[in-house]
């Protein structure tokens, strides 16, 4: 059985037939991702949770406020984001981070304002914090020219060193599309890889590196769903039940059997969340 770390079950106009079709394929659980739509509709992913959670597809959520969505983390936005942070069955906070990659996100000190302060929740919550960082390097042409030589994942890296590290609480580096030494970085202060169906793509040489280097006891598998559908279903969209392709496709690159890649994720995201269990 396969835990869905990181779907967006809230993006979908009807989330019920998506959960049956992963439960038929044997995920076991799925952590629904609460950013909404910005911070006025990140609790959605915990209501879901709530209505669909069974005893054969475990549900659980987290909220945050997306880096795209960073200009509107006002202090009410934050009030918000504490309450949620504080319920049980919401298991982190975000996703949160840091993201040049497109012309119209905010400013670098907005966002980076509001990632410290989401960090500084987590850590009143005694919660993890699942992580964005698109790599700046693919950002647009316009993007890289407004933002520099700046460079998101490094930003990132820095400010958990600095400012996360020290509470000694673990998180996720959703969706890991970085280089083998930024995950080095990641694993050196207790973080967890996730990785998507963008592992499964051709010229993704840098990911499967990393996916191949991490220990395994800090692994994940995650759709990002509805987005980054694998191979073979790139292009379509995406949902919980596609994790199985990644999984497979995890597993024969690090050479263990589905079966045994597939627990050694679910016992991961148990490890990293005790109040999954």
């Amino acid at each position: 059985m396969l835990i869905d770390s990181h779907a967006h079950l809230d993006f979908y106009e009807e989330p019920a037939p998506v959960l049956t079709a992963a439960r038929e394929a044997g995920v076991s659980g799925i952590l629904a991702i609460g950013i909404g739509d910005g911070p006025a509709t990140m609790h959605r992913a915990l209501e879901l949770a709530r209505m669909h959670s069974t005893a054969e597809l475990r549900l659980w959520a987290t909220a945050g406020i997306h880096p795209q969505e960073a200009h509107q983390a006002d202090a009410a936005a934050l009030a918000r984001l504490r309450e949620l942070a504080a319920d049980p069955l919401c298991l982190a906070v975000g996703e949160i981070g840091l993201d040049y990659y497109h012309l119209d996100n905010p400013e670098i000190a907005v966002q980076q304002a509001a990632f410290r302060a989401q960090m500084r929740i987590a850590v009143e919550a005694g919660k993890p914090i699942t992580l964005h960082c698109r790599t700046s390097e693919l950002a647009t042409p316009q993007a890289k020219a407004r933002y520099g030589a700046a460079d998101a994942a490094d930003d990132l890296l820095t400010m958990l060193e600095q400012e996360w590290a020290p509470a000694g609480l673990p998180g996720i580096l959703h969706c890991f599309s970085g280089t083998v030494a930024q995950a080095r970085r990641a694993l050196a202060i207790g973080f967890s890889l996730s990785f998507a169906g963008n592992l499964t793509y051709p010229r993704s040489v840098g990911i499967r590196e990393a996916a191949a280097m991490a220990p395994a006891d800090r692994i994940l598998v995650e759709t990002d769903a509805p987005f980054l559908a694998p191979v073979p279903l790139r292009g379509q969209q995406n949902q919980p039940a596609n994790v199985v392709h990644t999984a497979a496709f995890l597993a024969e690159l690090r050479g263990v059997s589905a079966e045994e890649l597939a627990g050694q994720t679910t016992r991961n995201f148990r490890a990293l969340f005790p109040l999954s269990r």
